[in-house]
């Protein structure tokens, strides 16, 4: 039952315009230890003054439906709303870098007409 939960939430959450620290989650579909079964999910939001703020807000909903996230890595996305433009950058210190195709490949299925772009310089 908690995997059919899990199908309600939404595998992308960011800003929807700006510069901010963004986290990559991933996320186990079933409370048995032996699945190996995951999902990804990418969070960013503005407000997240450290990488952990972003993850635990995210886990704390994941848990919620009886579910066990880890955060696979962070970084930073840059949001062009108006020139539908995504960069994808940089890693988070305490999580370490996120793999950003996986991340890049998970904001193209929400937002197919953007441009989006990866680096791993900056911080």
């Amino acid at each position: 039952m908690a995997s059919s939960d899990l199908a309600s939430v939404p595998p992308v959450e960011i800003d929807p315009n700006g510069r901010f620290k963004y986290v990559l989650a991933k996320v186990y579909t079933s409370p048995d230890a032996g699945d190996n079964e995951f999902k990804y999910f990418v969070r960013g939001f503005q407000w997240g003054a450290f990488h952990a703020d972003i993850f635990e807000k995210f886990e704390a909903q994941i848990a919620a439906l009886g579910l066990s996230a880890e955060c696979v890595g962070g970084g930073r996305i840059m949001h062009h709303a108006d020139a539908k433009k995504l960069e994808v950058f940089g890693y988070s210190q305490g999580y370490g870098r996120a793999d950003h195709s996986i991340t890049a490949g998970l904001l193209k299925d929400k937002y197919p007409d953007y441009e989006i772009t990866t680096s791993d310089e900056g911080y």
